[in-house]
């Protein structure tokens, strides 16, 4: 009976999702290798599992040896001929302008949310703010939790001495009552007690 065709979306049983992960990688290992054999190919291959587990595969040599091969294709493939540290520049310049539209939208929108200024803002720029925003309360929110998480445990820490401290008086306290129970009785007669003689006598 032929197999119906499988769908291709996420299986959301972590058994068989698991399952289909250890028999989907084997056979694309395997089908590496052949290829390999077959053709003369260097090939090498990442696998990352759902749980960040690390598979890899050389067919020849190691794959540190198959990155630097790639790393050196693909920079004698690129058009411009520029030095790294032109293309360092230019990444940093176009870092430095990315930030300056970022900081005057902020701005912008500071002085449009508190009426500072009777400039408006179009659609992108409040898209822009917005998420902004977002970032910010989502830290502040990280931030408030993180101190109330340390002071109630800084509670829990002066609970727990409280508790010592109360079990350490409650014990003395009994200690002591104890000891009062056990005291020596007295008695108010001045002159020791004198047994006759005659009661000797035979």
């Amino acid at each position: 009976m032929a197999r119906g065709k499988v769908q291709m979306k996420r299986v959301e049983n972590p058994v068989h999702r698991q399952v289909t992960f250890c028999k989907r990688r084997a056979g694309l290992l395997k089908k590496a290798k052949e290829l390999s054999v077959l053709c003369d190919a260097d090939i090498g291959i990442f696998i990352f599992s759902a749980h960040g587990k690390l598979y890899e595969l050389a067919t020849k040599g190691t794959m540190q040896g198959l990155i630097e091969r790639y790393l050196k294709s693909s920079r004698g493939a690129q058009t411009d001929q520029s030095t790294p540290k032109e293309m360092q520049a230019t990444d940093a310049k176009h870092e430095i302008n990315m930030l300056k539209q970022e900081i005057e939208i902020l701005q912008k929108g500071l002085r449009y949310m508190f009426g500072g200024g009777a400039e408006t803002m179009t659609l992108d720029e409040l898209l822009v703010l917005e998420k902004h925003l977002e970032l910010w309360i989502y830290n502040i929110r990280s931030a408030k939790m993180d101190i109330m998480f340390q002071e109630i445990n800084v509670l829990r820490n002066k609970e727990g001495i409280l508790t010592a401290a109360n079990k350490y008086l409650q014990d003395k306290i009994e200690e002591n009552t104890v000891i009062a129970n056990f005291e020596p009785v007295t008695t108010n007669i001045d002159f020791p007690l004198i047994i006759p003689n005659q009661i000797f006598q035979y």
